[in-house]
């Protein structure tokens, strides 16, 4: 894929509604993850990318700056991003576990 003649996202776009679901390509031009959710927007925004598993089982996600992605659309209009990361590069990474999907301890549940 020619990423040269796609558009890039300006600021104003980095948020939740552009890029969930975003598909994330490597340093080979390989898919390595997907953006599964977005936590802030603009360029100190986060992204936690869901990489490795199959249709979403046994996926780990990851948290990463969005200024660490180039994200852009296509000629389809569809979002994606480049890194020079690898999926290994991110399987390495500290698995993100949201808050909000956290089980409350058995007191907090009364």
């Amino acid at each position: 894929m020619n990423h040269s003649t796609h558009t890039r996202l300006t600021e104003t776009q980095l948020n939740a509604e552009m890029l969930d679901g975003a598909t994330i390509y490597g340093p080979e031009d390989e898919m390595i993850g997907t953006v599964d959710h977005v936590h802030g927007s603009g360029a100190d925004a986060q992204v936690v990318i869901d990489v490795g598993g199959f249709l979403g089982i046994g996926a780990k996600s990851v948290l990463v700056p969005v200024r660490q992605l180039d994200f852009m659309t296509g000629e389809d209009g569809v979002v994606h991003a480049l890194t020079s990361w690898t999926k290994d590069d991110l399987k390495s990474m500290p698995e993100h576990i949201d808050r909000q999907d956290e089980t409350r301890p058995m007191d907090d549940a009364q």
